[in-house]
């Protein structure tokens, strides 16, 4: 059936004669007068109401909708009245491929931010003010700028997968006025040597050996527990990182580190001869554990790290009832910039001091970019002034009298 337009207030019909004649009908005087009528690709009837004297709007709709399908670039006007928080719970959190344990943060930051604010307005409803007043509601609970960029960027997500499923025409957190939080413009502080020192003192003796791996080897807290004595190379002078320890609502699980991407680090003699004698008083345990998901294939490994109960440690006790406390006793505020990750920034930090490259570094902490690395710890690298002067110290020598290095000298 082609489009087309249909008055609502006005009919034909045949009179006896067999002649034709428009006359009112029921409706005449009330609601919208036009109504466009087009068969969808899907093939039901789709139609749109249009007030009176707006007749020429409605076929220009009308030869527009049909200029859409005829493109490819058709949208249901009906698909987008599902509400946000249907679509992504319905249609796009079971298409999500990512690991169990990022899925898992993903709803859980739209559940607890998104969806009590956005979720139960239509998909094609949304303009940029709705956006703009959400984030700003964001801003006013206290929440930090790194942690509303993410929601950001999940909800952004959520749109642009609805425009690809041909919900909507595009994607409101891409109009120009809305910009996502800005970027936390505080830098990275690493911890001092002292640091370093009165913390690892301050935990209990069969923990202390994380701090060598963890400031001498850049691992992340969960690498750290999953770490087992196979994947030690005493003799290459290598730790390959393959595996952390996650947490899903199922349970802990075994995992690749972040992103997937497995690497090996350089041991130094330090953090090797640490990890021995934490072996030889507290012996590896063997640990299995799901691989991926709470209902994925049986994998074991010796782990270097347990809780007394010799069992994988879980992070969110230790850092309750081991780290912040071990912080106290430091005299170390307690803090996000005083995680266990602290010790990652301080291992960059001293490789960027000796001179190591950003290539190098990104590789051994396992970063996915040199770029994110550069954009982390760019100011922690020498400026080319401090470079060009010790280049010119280490050629030149300690001067030698007032005259400086003993160099031929030319006439004038």
């Amino acid at each position: 059936m082609a489009g087309h337009i249909q008055d609502r207030w006005y009919k034909t019909e045949t009179t006896d004669n067999g002649t034709t004649r428009r006359v009112k009908t029921d409706r005449h005087g009330t609601g919208k007068r036009y109504r466009a009528r087009y068969v969808g690709p899907d093939g039901t009837e789709k139609s749109k109401s249009f007030p009176d004297g707006q007749k020429r709007r409605a076929e220009k709709w009308l030869s527009k909708t049909e200029a859409d399908m005829d493109s490819g670039s058709y949208v249901d006007p009906t698909a987008g009245r599902i509400t946000f928080e249907r679509f992504a719970v319905d249609v796009w959190m079971p298409t999500q491929t990512t690991d169990p344990a990022t899925r898992e943060s993903v709803e859980m930051r739209l559940r607890l931010h998104a969806f009590p604010h956005i979720g139960s307005r239509a998909m094609d409803a949304f303009r940029s003010s709705h956006l703009k007043l959400w984030m700003r509601g964001l801003e006013q609970a206290g929440l930090s700028a790194a942690y509303r960029r993410g929601i950001f960027a999940h909800v952004s997500t959520v749109f642009s997968a609805a425009v690809e499923e041909r919900i909507i025409r595009e994607n409101p957190c891409s109009a120009r006025s809305v910009k996502p939080p800005k970027r936390d413009p505080r830098r990275v502080r690493p911890w001092s040597v002292e640091r370093v020192t009165v913390v690892r003192q301050a935990l209990p003796a069969t923990y202390r050996a994380m701090i060598e791996l963890a400031a001498g080897c850049g691992m992340r807290q969960g690498e750290i527990f999953g770490l087992s004595v196979e994947d030690l190379d005493t003799l290459g002078g290598a730790v390959r990182v393959v595996r952390q320890v996650k947490l899903l609502r199922g349970g802990a699980v075994f995992a690749p580190p972040k992103g997937g991407k497995e690497r090996d680090v350089p041991l130094p003699d330090a953090v090797s001869a640490a990890l021995a004698g934490h072996m030889a008083s507290s012996n590896p345990v063997a640990v299995t554990l799901p691989w991926g998901s709470v209902d994925g294939p049986p994998v074991t490994a010796s782990l270097i790290f347990t809780s007394p109960e010799r069992l994988p440690l879980n992070r969110n006790r230790f850092n309750d009832r081991v780290w912040r406390p071990a912080l106290r006793s430091a005299g170390v505020p307690a803090g996000r910039e005083n995680g266990m990750h602290a010790l990652r920034h301080f291992y960059a930090s001293v490789l960027l001091d000796a001179g190591e490259s950003i290539k190098a570094l990104s590789e051994y902490l396992g970063h996915h970019d040199p770029g994110f690395t550069l954009r982390t710890y760019t100011h922690l690298m020498p400026t080319s002034e401090s470079r060009t002067r010790a280049a010119v110290d280490r050629a030149l020598g300690p001067a030698s009298g007032s005259d400086g290095p003993e160099t031929a000298h030319h006439p004038d």
